[in-house]
C-alpha cells in the first residue's frame, strides 16, 4: 500500500464530498479501513494524512474533483452519505443480545474505559438488545461513591441510556450462596497459607496441607470467615482447580478474601469479599450476558478461569471477544498513579488538561461522536491501538468546525499603526455558513497583533494581509495600507496575519494543554460567549469558556 497515494486519494474524496474541506480524522478512518494493520503505525498514518488534508485543503473544489478524477475516478462514484458502521457480532441474534458495562468505582473513566462503554452499548442497540452498567465494587479499600458519580455522569454524557444499573455489592448474599455450593461440591477450600507460601507453591504447582480438609471442614471454617474469626491474610477461600496446568492462573486461585474496611455502599455489613473473577463469572451468569467485551490486557487465561467458575455453579457462559488495549501516547492513565500525583498537587485533580480521564477530555471539548468514532474505527481488533492527541482532535475537529463560532484572539498584543489605513467597519461572520454578519469592528489604523506576528514581520518586506480586513506593506520600519482586496494578497502577499482593532478588547486568559495560561486579548464580541461554550479562536485553536469574569477564563481544546 502507498500510504501517501492513499492519503491523498481520501483526502481528495473526503473534500469533494464536504464543500472543499477535507477532515483529517475521515481520512485516517479510511486509511485504516482500507489496511487494518497500519494500526500500529498509527501516529505515521496521522502525520501522513494531515499532510495530505493541508494540501488539498489549499486547491479549488474544481481542482479537488480533478484531481480525484485522475487519481481514483472510482471514489467519485460512493455517495456522500457513506459511513462506516460497527462490524458484525459473532453469536449474535437481534433481540437477543445482552452486553454489559463494567466499571471498577476506583477512579475515574479514561478514554481506553469510555471506548469500552460504548462497544458494549452500540452493539447492544446495533442488535436491539440490552446494555446493563454493572459497577463492580467488591473492592472496599479502594471503591468510592465519588467514583460511582464521576462515572455516571461520564455515562451520561457519552449518550449511554443503559437498561439498568447494578451494583455487585447488593448481591454479596448470592455471592456466599454460590460459594457454599463449590464448597458442597469439594471444589473449594479455605487456606490458611500465607502469600508468599502460597504464591511459592503455585509457581511450583505443588498442593498445599489446607487442600486436603474436607467438605465439613471448609464449611467450619467459611463459616469462621465469614464470622470475622479472622484478621485480614489469615484465611482465604480457593478454588479446587488444577495446580498442575500449564495456566497459571488455574491453579488453585483466590476466590474470597477478608477484607475489614468500611465499604462506601454496605458500610461493615460484609467481611469476606470476592475477587474479581468469581464476581464476574456469577453476575455475568444472573444478568444473562451473552456477549463480554473487553480489552485483551484481562488476558485470555482468565477466560479458562471463569467458564470453569460457570461450569461448577451451572451458570451460562458467554461469547467472548477481547480486542486491543487503547494507548494515548506520552499519558498517564493508571488510577493509582494520578491518584499520588493529585495528592502531591502534581496534577490539579482528575479533569487536569494533561491527562485522557473523560471528565478531562469532556473539559476540553472532545465531543461524544468523536468517542463513537474511534468505536467504529477502531472496533473490537486485537491489535492494540496506539493514539495520540492529533488523531484524536482530527476526529473531534469535524464536530466544533461545524458548530463553533469565530472570533479573534491575540497573545501578548502589541501596537501597530498603518499610514493611511481607512476608518472604516468591519463586518465579519459568526460562523462561515452564517448568511448575515454577526461581528462588528470599528478600525482607524490603529491595531494590535500578537508579539509572535510582530516579530515576524520585522523580518520581511512585502505585503502582509490582516485576516478579512486590509493589506499593507512594509518598508523598514514604516507600515504602510496598500489595499482592501484579498485578490493583491493572493497574488504579492507573503504572510497572513489576524488582529485586534486598538480599542474595546476584552481580557482573557487560556489554559494550555501543559498546563500552563497563554494571556491575550479577545475582541470585545467575545462577551456574548457563555460559560461552556467552545469557540474557535482564528488561527489560535479552539478554546471552551470556563469562567465569565473581568478576564473570561477559557481552556484549550485543540487546533
Amino acid at each position: 500500500m502507498d500510504l501517501k497515494k492513499s492519503a491523498l486519494k481520501y483526502a481528495l474524496q473526503n473534500a469533494v464530498q464536504f464543500a472543499g474541506k477535507a477532515n483529517v480524522g475521515a481520512v485516517i478512518g479510511k486509511i485504516l479501513s482500507e489496511e487494518p494493520k497500519l494500526k500500529s503505525r498509527i501516529k505515521d498514518v496521522a502525520k501522513i494524512a494531515s499532510e495530505a488534508v493541508k494540501e488539498v485543503n489549499s486547491t479549488k473544489p474544481e481542482q479537488q474533483k480533478k484531481n480525484l478524477q485522475e487519481l481514483a475516478p472510482e471514489l467519485l462514484e460512493k455517495k456522500t452519505s457513506e459511513k462506516r458502521g460497527l462490524a458484525e457480532l459473532p453469536d449474535a441474534v437481534k433481540g437477543k443480545v445482552v452486553t454489559r458495562i463494567p466499571p471498577e468505582p476506583s477512579k475515574y473513566a479514561h478514554i481506553g474505559h469510555a471506548v469500552s462503554f460504548l462497544a458494549n452499548y452500540l452493539y447492544a442497540k446495533k442488535y436491539e438488545g440490552k446494555c446493563y452498567v454493572r459497577f463492580e465494587d467488591t473492592n472496599p479499600e479502594l471503591s468510592r461513591q465519588e467514583y460511582v458519580d464521576a462515572i455516571l455522569e461520564d455515562i451520561k454524557f457519552l449518550g449511554i441510556k443503559a437498561d439498568k444499573t447494578f451494583f455487585v455489592s447488593d448481591d454479596m448474599d448470592k455471592m456466599y450462596g454460590f460459594a457454599d455450593k463449590l464448597i458442597a461440591g469439594s471444589n473449594a477450600y479455605v487456606c490458611f497459607c500465607p502469600v508468599e507460601k502460597m504464591r511459592e507453591l503455585r509457581h511450583a504447582g505443588r498442593e498445599c496441607d489446607c487442600r486436603k480438609a474436607g467438605i465439613d471442614d471448609n464449611r467450619k471454617e467459611w463459616k469462621r470467615m465469614l464470622a470475622r474469626d479472622f484478621r485480614p491474610g489469615e484465611a482465604v477461600l480457593r478454588l479446587k482447580a488444577n495446580m498442575k496446568s500449564d495456566n497459571n492462573v488455574m491453579r488453585d486461585p483466590v476466590l474470597f478474601r477478608i477484607a475489614l474496611e468500611k465499604h462506601y455502599r454496605h458500610g461493615s455489613k460484609y467481611a469476606v469479599w470476592p475477587l474479581y473473577d468469581f464476581a464476574n463469572s456469577v453476575e455475568d451468569g444472573l444478568q444473562r450476558t451473552t456477549h463480554i467485551l473487553r480489552s485483551i490486557e484481562f488476558g485470555g487465561m482468565r477466560v479458562e478461569l471463569q467458564d470453569t467458575i460457570k461450569e461448577l455453579l451451572n451458570l451460562p457462559k458467554q461469547t467472548v471477544i477481547q480486542y486491543g488495549r487503547f494507548n494515548i501516547t506520552d499519558a498517564l492513565t493508571q488510577g493509582r498513579e494520578i491518584r499520588e500525583l493529585i495528592e502531591r498537587k502534581e496534577v490539579a485533580g482528575w479533569d487536569d488538561p494533561r491527562l485522557v480521564t473523560v471528565k478531562a477530555l469532556r473539559r476540553r471539548g472532545i465531543q461524544p461522536e468523536t468517542f463513537a468514532d474511534l468505536v467504529v474505527e477502531f472496533g473490537l481488533s486485537a491489535t492494540p491501538t496506539n493514539l495520540n492527541w492529533d488523531v484524536i482532535s482530527a476526529y473531534n475537529r469535524k464536530y466544533l468546525d461545524a458548530s463553533s463560532k469565530r472570533y479573534f484572539f491575540v497573545e501578548n498584543p502589541q501596537p501597530i499603526k498603518i499610514v493611511k489605513a481607512p476608518h472604516k467597519k468591519v463586518s465579519l461572520k459568526l460562523h462561515p455558513s452564517d448568511k448575515k454578519a454577526g461581528r462588528e469592528f470599528t478600525v482607524n489604523g490603529e491595531f494590535l497583533i500578537s508579539e509572535k506576528d510582530l516579530r515576524s514581520i520585522s523580518k520581511t518586506e512585502g505585503l502582509v494581509r490582516l485576516m478579512d480586513c486590509l493589506n499593507f506593506t512594509k518598508e523598514g520600519d514604516k507600515l504602510s495600507f496598500h489595499s482592501e482586496d484579498i485578490a493583491a494578497y493572493r497574488e504579492k502577499g507573503k504572510k497572513i496575519i489576524h488582529w485586534l482593532p486598538a480599542k474595546g478588547n476584552v481580557e482573557a486568559e487560556i489554559l494550555m494543554p501543559d498546563a500552563s495560561a497563554v494571556h491575550g486579548l479577545a475582541e470585545g464580541n467575545a462577551e456574548n460567549i457563555e460559560v461552556g461554550e467552545i469557540v474557535q479562536f482564528a488561527r489560535f485553536g479552539f478554546c471552551k469558556l470556563e469562567k465569565k469574569e473581568k478576564v473570561l477564563k477559557f481552556i484549550y481544546c485543540h487546533d
